[in-house]
């Protein structure tokens, strides 16, 4: 078995897969934060694994990527101590089947590489716009030669409601949720739909000029992913909806490494 961890701002998104199949087998997802010991991690995992009827012992490896460089070294020892394996990390210099188009490569965020991989594999042939709404939104955009352009960087849904609630004076906190109207009728209704509109603008407005600007007019398939992507299934603004493509991304990663 496969052990891979997304480690984000926000939390550790982990899934499991057998060493031939690239189908998650089950996925969790535990709150990532500086400070947290090795003896934490691994205590973790173990019960993880154990609750999802696996052993310790089923593991035989263990793929990284992170954007959080203070977790990494205590998931690092967790993963020696608890499992007796050195874990991949994916990182600058390793193989990844894409030619990176950054002005400085190494600025690029592993979570965004793991996707790219992903989707450059799942769909090739194709070129591609990756939305992933995590803690960030980013936007990613792979040709289909597999050349990696770059990308902008959003603040996340729950940072727009944060930002809201922290700098103003009479602004609640809110349930992020999809709205029954464009136009609220209340203070909750107004900012539910402000932050989801929004990020659905920006989806599908960004998309239309990458296309137009970057593919030449090229078809390119839209592929939405990440922990706030479901929020936005039912207004189909991705061609393609693959929540877990981190992981499977990673997964490829450290097949074309180990």
């Amino acid at each position: 078995m496969i052990l891979c961890l997304d480690v984000g701002n926000s939390q550790i998104y982990g899934g499991l897969f057998s060493e031939e199949d690239p189908t998650v087998l089950f996925q969790f997802r535990k709150t990532s934060k500086d400070g947290s010991s090795s003896d934490e991690f691994g205590v973790f995992l173990k019960s993880v694994l154990r609750e999802n009827g696996y052993k310790v012992e089923d593991i035989r490896k263990i793929a990284i990527c992170t954007v959080v460089p203070g977790v990494l070294h205590s998931l690092k020892g967790a993963c020696q101590k608890y499992f007796g394996l050195e874990p991949f990390v994916l990182k600058a210099g390793v193989k990844t089947g894409l030619k990176i188009k950054y002005n400085n490569p190494i600025e690029v965020g592993a979570d965004r590489i793991a996707n790219a991989i992903a989707v450059s594999k799942l769909y090739e042939n194709k070129n591609a716009i990756v939305v992933d709404f995590g803690t960030a939104t980013t936007f990613c955009v792979i040709t289909k030669n597999k050349e990696y352009l770059g990308g902008m960087i959003l603040p996340g849904v729950r940072l727009g409601m944060e930002a809201l609630e922290s700098n103003t004076a009479k602004l609640p906190s809110v349930e992020i949720v999809r709205p029954a109207e464009l136009v609220g009728r209340s203070t909750v209704e107004s900012i539910q739909s402000g932050i989801y509109y929004s990020n659905w603008a920006a989806v599908t407005l960004l998309s239309k000029e990458i296309q137009k600007k970057y593919f030449a007019g090229e078809d390119a398939l839209v592929v939405g992913t990440g922990g706030f992507s479901r929020l936005f299934e039912a207004d189909s603004i991705f061609d393609e909806l693959v929540p877990d493509l981190v992981l499977q991304g990673l997964y490829l990663a450290l097949k074309m490494n180990v």
